[in-house]
């Protein structure tokens, strides 16, 4: 009998929802989800999110934008000549902060504080070992209020990986989610990474996204 014939996976973009209600809340992220909800009655103007890839800081960034109407940069994105457009809504996420030119970062807290405008960090390490030499950046760095994102406990990863395989309109079954949530990393990377390559592989092989294709990929993972 003929092999099956192997199907090409098309690498197609799938588009994670960033919705206040498609944010999945645990005790790894109550804290920053909180702090989120507690705007405008920050402790500082401005607040670092703190996490791994793939932890919801992006998630949780895209909620507060959306509440405060503020604009989003990326931190290698930044100039000292953008500050001030930057700030033309009194309120700017920095994603992946720690990669900011620090001359630009340095003035951009300095602005802030001046306009009374809130800033968003978001970099998976704490402001205080960012790569910086200017003093007063690091001093000011310091002074930033940190929310850690933690790894996600089973129910959470159970609840991720099924939002992951919905937003990829991808269709699984709870004794292959619940395979998947036992057999990887307990990491928010690890279950985008595996949701991922399920999906690819079961378009490559053109089976279904079963338990048993998830058991002959990730048996001796996690």
């Amino acid at each position: 009998m003929p092999a099956r014939p192997r199907q090409l996976a098309l690498a197609l973009d799938h588009a994670e929802s960033y919705a206040r209600e498609d944010f999945l809340s645990g005790p790894c992220n109550a804290a920053a989800l909180a702090l989120i909800d507690s705007w405008p009655d920050w402790p500082s103007n401005a607040i670092a999110l703190v996490g791994p890839e793939g932890s919801g800081k992006s998630h949780l960034a895209s909620i507060w934008a959306a509440a405060a109407g503020a604009r989003v940069i990326s931190g290698r994105a930044l100039s000292q000549n953008d500050l001030f457009p930057s700030l033309a809504t009194g309120a700017l996420v920095v994603e992946e902060a720690a990669a900011t030119d620090e001359r630009a970062l340095f003035h951009l807290i300095n602005l802030a504080r001046e306009e009374d405008a809130f800033l968003l960090f978001t970099a998976r390490t704490a402001p205080t070992i960012w790569p910086v030499v200017i003093a007063d950046l690091a001093s000011r760095l310091r002074a930033i209020p940190v929310v850690t994102l933690q790894p996600p406990d089973d129910a959470l990863l159970h609840a991720l990986i099924i939002k992951l395989a919905v937003d990829r309109q991808l269709n699984l079954e709870e004794n292959t989610v619940s395979y998947l949530s036992t057999h990887i990393e307990r990491s928010f990377a690890a279950a985008r990474a595996a949701v991922i390559a399920l999906d690819d592989e079961a378009l490559r092989q053109g089976r279904s996204p079963t338990r048993a294709l998830a058991a002959e990929m990730f048996r001796d993972a996690g």
